[in-house]
């Protein structure tokens, strides 16, 4: 444990993003899997003014800003080998733009069914096949898929190739690939449904490999593990659960951990956590590690083992508030981090850290509500303390 204390407690603060005039929470971040030689890479960020901002990684300066969403956006995805952008919108469609243009228009048209309103989405490993969560509408939660391959002549709107609608019975919320196994993608709902798919197969029945339930609404998904033959789920009363699916055919159970609210039982150095922000899987180090934070902007980094979540270290002193989103490099060992105080920070490993001026947390609650959904199902509420 105390190689990844090091490993961590050695990051930095070396850049903070430059404030616009009309500042935004920072609600999610991705970078480009792509970097040139000769130029550093990109970093893609979802703002609550419903906007794609679009910023030089190292330099943290905005090259250029995606507007052309009408109402809420969810999501911000880099394509794993181009420098296109994926969002998905409540006005039904997902939208590819390149980050290298200035253009306002996106490339790429996905557009869903009438009554969509997607809140998730994902591509898989090789940019083949695109992937959307929708809201419940009536009694349909449909997961939208579409055909993205595209071709230097190929600026078109793209419809749907088919849906599955039979697995989940609310909202879903995630979606997520596997990292490299291009036919597998994990989506979870309010329902409290975490369900694995190969798509490979030619119907939704075939292609369900397993359901795991988190019993809770369903807020973050992730791979971890060799292989990446686990799954992990965090849930919006901040639970979290993790599965093996090595155990898919034996006796042996596949849950490996199942917290209801980890803030009643991590105990971290300063006593207080908040919320959990999201996880990371370090390959090198063989370790899963949830991330969660306070609202005066600290972020805390645990350590994930079948005994139970156990704290390691903390980042503090550059974020004010609520931290939204995060995205680490693997490569690098850096960590972007971005929040309610509109502040985008990159953190570096061994660097010499800089005196910065912390930003006030922006009261902004109009941008949260439309960010925030609040989900009524009794079920699914926060249970009340004894």
């Amino acid at each position: 444990m105390e190689k990844i204390e090091e490993l961590f407690a050695n990051l930095h603060i070396v850049k903070r993003s430059s404030e616009k005039k009309e500042p935004t929470y920072l609600l999610g971040i991705d970078t480009s899997k792509t970097v040139q030689a000769d130029k550093g890479g990109l970093a893609a960020v979802l703002c609550s003014n419903g906007s794609i901002r679009i910023y030089d990684k190292e330099r943290l300066n905005i090259l250029r800003e995606f507007t052309e969403h009408p109402g809420v956006l969810n999501g911000v995805r880099f394509a794993n080998s181009c420098d296109s952008v994926y969002s998905a919108g409540a006005d039904g469609t997902v939208k590819c733009w390149d980050a290298r243009l200035a253009s306002n228009k996106p490339v790429q048209l996905f557009k869903g069914y009438p009554s969509n309103v997607f809140i998730s989405f994902d591509i898989n490993c090789d940019d083949h096949v695109l992937c959307a969560g929708t809201e419940k509408v009536d009694d349909d939660a449909l997961l939208v898929f579409w055909d993205a391959r595209m071709n230097s002549q190929d600026l078109s709107t793209r419809d749907p190739l088919g849906t599955y609608s039979e697995t989940h019975s609310d909202d879903i919320t995630q979606v997520c690939f596997h990292p490299s196994n291009r036919n597998m993608v994990v989506s979870g709902s309010t329902d409290g449904l975490v369900n694995v798919f190969d798509i490979s197969f030619d119907n939704e029945d075939d292609a369900l490999v397993t359901t795991c339930n988190s019993a809770s609404s369903v807020s973050y998904l992730g791979w971890s593990g060799k292989d990446y033959k686990q799954i992990y789920c965090m849930t919006h009363d901040e639970g979290f659960c993790w599965w093996d699916l090595n155990h898919l055919d034996s006796d042996e159970s596949m849950t490996r951990l199942n917290i209801q609210d980890v803030r009643e039982v991590i105990n971290v150095k300063e006593n207080i956590l908040d919320y959990l922000i999201g996880g990371l899987y370090h390959e090198k180090l063989d370790k899963l590690f949830v991330v969660g934070g306070t609202n005066s902007g600290k972020i805390h980094l645990l350590s994930c083992t079948a005994s139970g979540l156990s704290h390691v270290m903390s980042l503090q002193g550059g974020h004010a508030a609520t931290v939204r989103s995060f995205c680490w490099n693997a490569q690098e060992e850096s960590l972007l981090t971005g929040g309610e105080d509109a502040q985008l920070l990159l953190w570096k490993p061994g660097a010499i850290e800089k005196t910065f001026t912390k930003k006030d947390s922006l009261k902004m609650e109009s941008s949260v509500h439309q960010r925030v959904r609040v989900h009524s199902n009794d079920s699914y509420k926060k249970r009340k303390k004894q």
